[in-house]
Order: C-alpha cells, then structure tokens, then sequence
C-alpha cells in the first residue's frame, strides 16, 4: 500500500451509495456493450 489515499478515495470507498451507483453504472455500460455485441436480439 505505498499509494497515498486521498481524503476523496476515502470518502467514496466509505459510502455505500456511491458503490451501488458505481455498480449499477459498470452494469448498465456492460449490458449494452452485451446487448450490442449480439445485435440488440430481442
């Protein structure tokens, strides 16, 4: 651990929301990358 973790880095890795945000956000982008890779079957 020879990075220093800023106050904000903290802050965000201390917040849950943010998480959730930041999950659901990689998600989204990975289903539609999916979803266009197959063409958009439906």
């Amino acid at each position: 651990m020879a990075k220093k973790i800023s106050r904000f880095e903290k802050f965000v890795m201390k917040n849950p929301f943010i998480q959730f945000y930041m999950f659901l956000y990689l998600n989204v982008k990975i289903l539609s990358v999916v979803a266009h890779g197959h063409g958009g079957t439906r």
